[in-house]
């Protein structure tokens, strides 16, 4: 009997060492930067139709839509970090080839929060560093505050009277004339976990009714242009932004 057991362990031993030498298998993620208007999907068929309307009654349209992510990581349950280098300048456009974003390398299967930075922040944000950028011109053009876009939501809107005109809704770097002040208005984001166990496509939903929604709710009749140099308008950008994304679903 004694003599059963000691082989018995020895078998035992022996299997968990070959399942401990197990390669942990790495895969491969994808972003998917989907679009939709209080739960209502859009895209580029949707441009330039007066089909959308905020909280404070404007009806609009939506021209054009461009936005960057950075820093985009993967952290797990110990807190230990994957940490992406880039970053992905989102283009709403027919082509549909602006929305993807690959993962530059691959990580082991696993559990993680996903979390990314909606423009650049101030170590980032540094005027001309991108030559990629400034060929899309999504760099900020005034000397102060300098830097480049975060966002880029254009379109038209009507008055009551039905007339319409145009709206540039441009986040950046806050900046204030007046006190010659700045304020880095990006922000992270965490979105939530995502069980990983093969090649995946995660999708990143943006709700673009939020942007005009909460907390400050945003007439367009009052605050259409001119926003990139209005101090007050890029705080509350950047707050609203806050609440435009949501984690979808994962595809593996």
């Amino acid at each position: 009997m004694k003599k059963f057991a000691i082989i018995f362990l020895s078998f035992f031993i022996l299997c968990c060492s070959a399942d401990n030498d197990e390669p942990i298998k790495q895969v491969s993620v994808k972003l998917n930067f989907t679009h939709n208007w209080g739960g209502t999907a859009l895209d580029a068929d949707d441009f330039n139709k007066f089909d959308f309307e905020n909280q404070e009654s404007n009806v609009l349209s939506i021209e054009r839509l461009r936005y960057l992510i950075s820093r985009i990581n993967l952290i797990k349950s110990n807190n230990d970090t994957i940490k992406f280098e880039g970053y992905k300048l989102v283009v709403l456009d027919s082509l549909g080839d602006g929305l993807i974003h690959e993962l530059p390398e691959t990580i082991s299967e696993g559990t993680y929060n996903l979390s990314f930075t909606f423009g650049f922040d101030d170590n980032d944000n540094i005027s001309g560093n991108y030559p990629d950028l400034n060929t899309a011109n999504w760099n900020v053009h005034a000397e102060k505050p300098g830097g480049y876009h975060f966002l880029q939501l254009d379109g038209k809107f009507k008055d009551t009277t039905d007339v319409q005109y145009p709206y540039e809704f441009h986040a950046i770097k806050a900046y204030d004339a007046a006190t010659d002040s700045l304020k880095d208005t990006s922000f992270k984001l965490n979105l939530g976990s995502v069980s990983l166990t093969n090649n995946a496509t995660i999708e990143i939903k943006m709700d673009l009714s939020e942007w005009f929604k909460n907390p400050h709710a945003w007439d367009l009749t009052e605050r259409s242009t001119d926003l990139m140099m209005n101090f007050d308008a890029q705080l509350d950008m950047s707050d609203n932004g806050k609440n435009v994304f949501r984690l979808g679903g994962i595809t593996q």
